[in-house]
């Protein structure tokens, strides 16, 4: 699933929206009165006139006439039918949202599962009592225990309150890495808090908002960066090929 289909309503805390002193052609107008945020201008062939603007957290781009009187929306095609218009949206919308998402995934509430030197760095929404969560810790162990990978679990506890106590548990542990790897295994399960302290209670909270800011609804969520640098969502537990696009070659 690529970043810019999964695109929240977060974008509009982070990117520039347009300041809303400025007069905008009557299409615009109208289409920010049916729920349209407008972002930014851009300049566009034919005497176009060009906004990014996203509704329900997806990307899109308007294309105003030179006597502002129409807007078209969608994608525009050059004379060899090649789209101007999903570059556009990517580099002003979706690449530097992208940027800003995968901050917040570093600032988030994590434990490290794999070598500080490894190559790739994915993160992961993982519930304790999620037993996809665990299959997906098994089927990376040969990535992780050959040092090509590292796995960051930001916790959550979106099966109940058991797994909200047991994630509480593991961020709290002295040795956070070794709680993760007794519970994932089954070797150690993690035990049920008594009480979630302010700390605690505070991390949990802020990963299961960013959790729906990225439009994940279940665990295991896995966050990691292509090729090209973008921000893709796997939601589940990959298998097989799966495996292999996420991690790379097996080792």
């Amino acid at each position: 699933m690529t970043f810019n289909k999964i695109l929240p309503a977060l974008a509009l805390l982070t990117l520039p929206i347009m300041a809303q002193a400025e007069k905008y052609p009557a299409p615009v107008e109208a289409m920010r009165e049916r729920g349209v945020e407008v972002l930014e201008r851009f300049d566009a062939p034919s005497g176009l006139t060009g906004y990014t603007a996203l509704f329900n957290g997806r990307p899109l781009a308007l294309y105003v006439t030179e006597d502002g009187k129409h807007a078209l929306i969608g994608s525009l095609l050059n004379a060899k039918g090649e789209d101007l218009t999903g570059a556009v949206l990517e580099e002003k919308v979706s690449r530097p949202q992208s940027k800003v998402m995968w901050e917040k995934l570093k600032d988030s509430s994590w434990i490290a599962d794999g070598s500080d030197k490894a190559e790739t760095i994915v993160y992961v929404f993982t519930d304790p009592n999620c037993p996809y969560c665990k299959r997906f810790w098994k089927d990376a162990r040969p990535w992780i225990d050959a040092g090509k990978v590292q796995l960051r679990h930001v916790m959550v506890g979106t099966l109940g309150e058991s797994s909200q106590k047991k994630a509480a548990y593991l961020l709290s542990a002295k040795d956070p890495k070794a709680a993760l790897l007794g519970n994932e295994s089954g070797k150690k399960p993690a035990q049920e808090a008594k009480t979630i302290a302010a700390k605690q209670r505070q991390q949990l909270d802020d990963n299961q908002q960013l959790m729906g800011l990225l439009g994940a609804t279940g665990t295991p969520a896995i966050l990691y960066l292509d090729p090209t640098g973008m921000m893709q969502m796997h939601p589940g537990a990959p298998q097989g090929e799966q495996l292999l696009e996420l991690f790379g070659p097996r080792p």
